[in-house]
């Protein structure tokens, strides 16, 4: 009897892997095929019209800036593929820092935006100005992750650099109040 049922789970668990390889299959091949296309959809720039006004169902776009749709998707177009790759490279990513990857991805946002606002003459003069702090947020953050991470795995104990102060030195424990103050220090030194 206990043999019966031990199949069935076994059976059920098959079930389950099998179904988890065949996700596992599709996710890849389509991240493969999204690889693949994706010259072909920097391409697709050549669909746009050579003049300076286009109409279409969506509206009318009038590039003043490139003085013509086609040059304003190509450099468009020149944007969106890398960022398209780095999302692609961000949501399936699984090391500790795939955070960091956030920042190219704004850098790629901020450009397109100003592509779209045909009237910003230079659209990468500012973008430091606009980074810079995303950059120190997340250097900030992935270096944060990475000290708890490397503290995990070498067994490290975090909490005592919380005694050192600005200047480098150690600091006791001992309140005011301890009758035995050792003035020495917590380290050895050459005096």
């Amino acid at each position: 009897m206990e043999t019966k049922q031990l199949i069935k789970e076994r059976s059920k668990f098959q079930a389950a892997n099998k179904k988890t390889k065949n996700r596992i299959l599709i996710s890849g091949t389509l991240i493969a095929l999204s690889l693949i296309i994706s010259p072909y959809l920097f391409t697709l720039y050549d669909l746009f019209p050579d003049d300076i006004v286009w109409e279409s169902p969506f509206g009318t776009y009038t590039s003043t800036y490139y003085e013509s749709v086609n040059v304003a998707a190509w450099t468009l177009f020149g944007k969106l593929i890398p960022l398209y790759f780095l999302l692609l490279w961000f949501f399936t990513c699984k090391h500790w820092w795939y955070h960091a990857i956030l920042v190219p991805i704004c850098l790629y946002t901020w450009q397109i935006y100003g592509i779209l606002n045909d009237d910003i003459v230079f659209p990468d003069v500012n973008d430091i100005y606009v980074l810079a702090p995303l950059v120190l947020i997340m250097a900030i953050f992935s270096y944060t992750i990475r000290t708890k991470i490397f503290d995990k795995i070498h067994g490290i104990d975090l909490s005592e650099l919380s005694r050192v102060n600005w200047k480098g030195e150690l600091q006791s424990y001992k309140s005011i109040d301890d009758e035995d103050e050792d003035e020495e220090p917590m380290y050895m030194s050459r005096e």
